[in-house]
């Protein structure tokens, strides 16, 4: 027969969710099940204990995510407390007449101690009792819960965008925002809770005010009509036990909201409820008062020491119990932190940098990124990176923000794989206006250009920001110049974002639809690193990988006649050709080109093919006059914003691209093979002959 072993761990689990249930069912047996006062003086006790521990762990907790299961803490204390409030009504009214102890030691004690026997007194102090609890505390208390929970119910996008800064900035993991997010959530569930369960401790005060009516009366009318005592000794009797039993329920119920209103003023688990409430009680420092209290209690007179004192020493055994445990738990930790460190040890984290792209900022700049200030920055840059992941097809990397002394107090720069690839300064303080060739007059400021056009423009104060508009200028903030600057930067080195890695991903992704597109290309015939060179080809001369369907399936065909990646990228790209020319004009638009006269064309295929070593160099003289002819020709269309190409031959596109790509990097250099039949073509400017040149 085989036999079913059971881990410790598993064990204690499973008792821990058995408790719970078992509780539960227990609180309604005390309401419908007869039990004897010894057994209810023990549930009183009980109560206490547990009033005392839940306000010992609301006070030490520092936030409210450290007693996330208090709302429903709460309501089992509350239905413990109702639970016993029935039992120890039907207690007094079927043995009230006995005399004071009838209804259990405690309730005598209580009537005897806090009112000395007179239930005049007794009425009174619990009706003052009531009046703090309800009015003041339990009040105040759903006060605070409910703007609290429409405060971070209102803050919850804000602080989840936030975490999202912080990981596109690398300042955290995905682990750690994760667990942030999580905490965020259950923040907002706690606190909604706890707007409910303040109601929970409203309603117990009136339910303790109706308890006491019923039990006053009840009594009154029983002891006169069933036991034939005077209204005198009836009043003696019943009504000094009702007040007692209303005293000993009511201390808890202030208790409880004492620790509610701590709670508010100051969740997400991976345990169960029994285990979080467990795992929460499990410090010392909530047991060692709770012991203290109760064996002060337990030797006051007239007290039930024999109940009060063992439960004061549970209570101090409990605490001690979990504060070795912690000390034994801490013992290896001490240990490792008492080893003194190895200083001729070098750690990776020391000498190198996992980031791609990193945005490095003056002092000056810090308010930009600080979370307390609302980090405008850092929620731009969120909006950067998604949308150029849009735009060319890949996720583009985390950028990392830190500051560094080293530069200038208002100075930031933008560093790509190491390298500073666009550096500026921004003032936090203060706007940009632009002038953007329909301002109108002068604006007080410091005169500046944009980093990312180099137009002309202004810091301004943003009192001035209205009449700069009005005046025909673009206002920004200086959020918004440096993420403007970042996006420009990152589109122009997107080449050098792209490595192995996201080819994979694209790859894998691309796998979901189209398994043997993916299976034709790579790893065979086309390695991932020919592939990777291929793209950021690509990418570099502004191509995005956004149809990676249609760039793969034109690299699996032109991979059976070349694997060069210069060669497989010219071999593609009239199948690419309609993409690129999207980029430049509208289906309906005319694409406009400049072409190289027939001469010159043919002298720079004879360099080319005259070039061994595919360098595909032109000779600098002739490259120079080249350029500025282009130069010259294309200034009219910059100037009036009309994109155009340079359209060559097939055999010398690759070296005219080199060739341009310093002066114009911004104008595609295609091929005839490129612009489809049926595209029709407005020729701009033509670039004669060298002899035609100007020297």
């Amino acid at each position: 027969m085989a036999s079913i072993a059971l881990s410790p761990a598993a064990v204690g689990k499973a008792g821990k969710l058995a408790a719970l249930p078992a509780g539960i069912l227990l609180l309604v047996l005390l309401m419908v099940v007869p039990i004897p006062a010894a057994l209810l003086d023990v549930f009183f006790i009980m109560n206490i204990m547990i009033s005392v521990a839940v306000l010992m762990v609301a006070l030490n907790a520092e936030k409210p995510l450290d007693f996330s299961s208090f709302p429903t803490v709460l309501l089992l204390a509350t239905l413990f407390r109702l639970s016993l409030n029935v039992a120890s009504t039907r207690v007094v009214l079927v043995h009230g007449h006995e005399g004071k102890g009838a209804a259990g030691h405690v309730i005598e004690a209580f009537g005897a101690f806090l009112i000395g026997g007179n239930y005049v007194v007794g009425l009174l102090v619990f009706s003052i009792l009531v009046i703090i609890n309800m009015i003041v505390i339990t009040k105040g208390a759903g006060r605070v819960s409910e703007v609290s929970a429409r405060f971070t119910l209102d803050a919850l996008p804000g602080k989840q965008m936030a975490i999202d800064a912080d990981l596109n900035a690398g300042l955290i993991t995905p682990d750690e925002a994760r667990v942030r997010r999580q905490e965020t959530g259950v923040e907002a569930d706690f606190y909604g809770s706890m707007d409910g369960s303040s109601k929970f401790v409203k309603g117990d005060a009136v339910a303790a005010l109706l308890i006491l009516g019923v039990n006053v009366v009840g009594g009154l009318i029983i002891g006169v009509a069933s036991h034939g005592l005077g209204i005198g000794e009836a009043a003696k009797a019943y009504v000094l036990l009702a007040v007692g039993d209303a005293l000993v329920a009511q201390i808890p119920a202030l208790l409880l909201s004492i620790a509610a209103a701590a709670i508010v003023t100051r969740v997400a688990s991976s345990h169960d409820l029994a285990g979080q409430i467990g795992s929460q009680f499990a410090s010392p420092r909530t047991w060692a008062p709770v012991a203290a209290i109760l064996g002060i209690m337990g030797v006051l007179p007239g007290m039930p020491h024999l109940i009060m004192l063992p439960a004061a020493a549970i209570a101090g055994f409990v605490a001690w119990k979990l504060s070795h445990r912690k000390l034994a738990e801490a013992a290896p930790v001490a240990a490792n932190d008492d080893t003194p460190a190895d200083l001729s040890r070098i750690d990776w984290s020391e000498v190198s940098d996992a980031m791609q792209v990193n945005l490095e900022i003056g002092y000056g700049l810090v308010p930009l990124v600080d979370e307390r200030q609302g980090a405008p920055l850092m929620g731009r840059i969120t909006g950067v990176r998604r949308q150029l992941s849009k735009e060319l097809g890949f996720v583009v990397p985390q950028v990392r923000v830190r500051d560094n002394i080293a530069i200038a107090p208002f100075s930031y720069r933008i560093l790509v794989n190491g390298v500073v690839v666009g550096e500026d300064a921004a003032s936090p303080e203060e706007m940009l206006a632009l002038d953007t060739g329909q301002a109108v007059g002068t604006l007080p400021g410091k005169s500046a250009k944009d980093p990312t056009f180099g137009l002309d423009a202004v810091w301004i104060s943003p009192h001035d920001a209205d009449a700069a508009t009005a005046a025909g200028f673009m206002v920004v903030d200086s959020g918004t110049v440096i993420a403007t600057h970042l996006n420009h930067v990152l589109g122009a080195h997107a080449a050098e974002l792209l490595g192995p890695d996201e080819v994979q991903s694209l790859l894998d992704r691309l796998k979901e639809s189209a398994a043997q597109l993916v299976a034709s290309l790579s790893p065979a015939p086309v390695p991932l690193t020919t592939l990777t060179q291929v793209l950021r080809a690509l990418l570099a001369e502004g191509i995005p990988l956004k149809e990676f369907r249609r760039i793969a399936a034109a690299i699996a065909v032109a991979a059976q006649r070349t694997l060069d990646p210069e060669e497989l990228v010219e071999a593609i790209r009239p199948d690419l050709g309609p993409l690129i020319i999207q980029r430049i004009c509208g289906p309906r638009e005319p694409l406009r080109v400049m072409t190289l006269e027939g001469g010159l064309e043919a002298i720079l295929g004879q360099a080319v093919r005259s070039d061994p070593a595919n360098r595909h160099m032109v000779e600098p003289d002739l490259g120079r006059r080249i350029i500025d002819a282009l130069q010259q020709a294309a200034r009219p269309l910059v100037a009036e914003g009309k994109p155009f190409a340079l359209v060559v031959q097939p055999t010398v596109r690759l070296a005219v691209r080199k060739l341009v790509r310093s002066s114009l990097p911004d104008t595609p250099v295609m091929s005839f093979l490129e612009v489809p039949e049926d595209k029709p073509v407005e020729v701009v400017a033509v670039i004669g002959a060298p002899q035609q040149l100007a020297a």
